[in-house]
C-alpha cells in the first residue's frame, strides 16, 4: 500500500482577485509530490475553513495581496481551531509587511512567506514542518 501524499490546499480568501503566484504554488506543490486543492479566488475564511476540513487537508496554505491578511488569516486560523481542526497547519503569503510578520504568527500561522523567498525554500520548509495528519 503506498503511503499517503501530503495534502495542501491553497486558498485566496477576501476580495484579492490575483491569483498567478497561488496558481504558480499550487503546480509547485504537485510537482514536488504533494496532493493540491485549490479552491479559488474571492473565498471566505468560513469557506476556506469548511474545504479544509471537507478534504482533510494537512496544510492551508492563504495567499494575500490586498492588504487583507491581518484580518483574513487570523480568521481562518481562528475558524478551524472552532471546529476542532487546529491539527491543519495554517500558512501564508504574499504582500505582507514585515511589521505583520509576528502578528500573523501570533494569530496562530505557522509560516509566513513574502516575495524573494524560493519556491524550493517553501518546499524545504513544508517538508521540514509539516507532517501527515493521523
Amino acid at each position: 500500500m503506498a503511503e499517503r501524499k501530503l495534502r495542501i490546499m491553497v486558498a485566496k480568501p477576501g476580495l484579492d482577485g490575483h491569483d498567478r503566484g497561488a496558481r504558480i504554488l499550487a503546480r509547485c506543490f504537485r510537482d514536488a509530490g504533494y496532493e493540491v486543492i485549490y479552491t479559488g479566488c474571492h473565498q471566505t475564511p468560513e469557506q476556506v475553513a469548511a474545504a479544509a476540513i471537507q478534504e482533510d487537508v494537512d496544510c492551508v496554505g492563504l495567499s494575500c495581496l490586498s492588504g487583507a491578511h491581518r484580518f483574513l488569516f487570523p480568521a481562518v486560523v481562528e475558524l478551524l481551531k472552532e471546529q476542532g481542526a487546529d491539527d491543519i497547519t495554517v500558512i501564508g503569503g504574499g504582500i505582507i509587511p514585515a511589521a505583520d510578520i509576528q502578528f500573523l504568527y501570533d494569530a496562530g500561522l505557522k509560516g509566513v512567506f513574502t516575495p524573494g523567498i524560493t519556491l524550493e525554500d517553501i518546499i524545504k520548509w513544508i517538508n521540514e514542518n509539516i507532517s501527515l495528519k493521523g
